[in-house]
């Protein structure tokens, strides 16, 4: 019986994941408890697979058909959709917040709050989708689809770290998702890692035989990360949803950037 209590759980915990990170009716299948929610971050690198997976299979079918910088484009929007711009709009909101907020507080997290996007918000969308974009053209068809099949799920592993290494800026009432995440276990910590270095095989696989290393890939989206979370704790003493949601999008084109480089050189 304690084992099927257990499994039940486990299931909640990873369709609550789905359901807040996606658009996709998850919650038709069952809507799990308001305490999974607090647990999403630590399934985030799988729901990864899921948009990493589908942005790489849109990628590769109009390849096929179209023109590859229509294909780029088409797998950018088609992730936008699934999650509902769900990480943009956090990209958006921490740029206009650490934009126009200063060096108060208060103001910086009242600013993330608005639901109004500013100049700050704009240019960080424009610029992330243009160097998105320009990365992903400048690869192999095949090699961009094993980036983004990976570099999702990563990026989600190593943001996800935000929420062990410091508290939250707000409060639970106080959050745009009334939720805050919990810190993860250790066991936890180690689902995440497998969730998150599993595909990561795949592109060292694919990339050995082309001679260059792919340990940068592992190394330069969390030294980006490192750097995103010592500005945030200077500013906040803590982290938001929004800043998740930047640091995630950050770190994975940090991934693909990265790429380019060791594909480049």
């Amino acid at each position: 019986m304690e084992k099927n209590i257990e499994q039940t759980r486990w299931q909640d915990h990873v369709l609550a994941a789905f359901i807040f990170f996606t658009r996709l009716p998850f919650w038709r299948l069952r809507q799990p408890p308001r305490a999974c929610y607090q647990r999403v971050v630590e399934y985030w690198p799988l729901t990864g697979w899921l948009t990493g997976g589908v942005m790489g299979a849109v990628l590769y079918g109009c390849s096929l058909v179209t023109s590859w910088p229509v294909a780029v484009l088409a797998a950018i929007v088609s992730r936008m959709f699934l999650t509902g711009a769900f990480h943009e709009d956090g990209l958006a909101d921490f740029f206009d917040g650490f934009g126009g907020g200063g060096s108060d507080r208060q103001r910086v997290l009242a600013i993330m709050k608005d639901s109004h996007i500013g100049t700050y918000g704009v240019l960080s969308l424009l610029l992330y989708v243009l160097l998105l974009a320009a990365a992903l053209y400048s690869l192999p068809p095949m090699l961009a689809v094993l980036a983004v099949v990976v570099g999702d799920p990563y990026a989600k592993m190593v943001s996800s770290q935000l929420v062990q290494m410091m508290p939250y800026a707000r409060t639970e009432e106080t959050a745009k998702n009334r939720t805050v995440y919990r810190k993860a276990s250790f066991r936890a910590g180690l689902s995440l890692a497998v969730q998150g270095f599993l595909p990561m095989a795949v592109v060292a696989w694919y990339t050995w035989p082309l001679g260059f290393d792919p340990m940068p890939l592992i190394f330069v989206p969390a030294l980006v990360m490192y750097f995103l979370y010592r500005f945030i704790w200077s500013r906040l003493r803590g982290y938001t949803g929004d800043c998740c949601g930047a640091v995630c999008l950050l770190t994975e084109l940090s991934f693909y950037l990265t790429l380019n480089v060791l594909f480049l050189h």
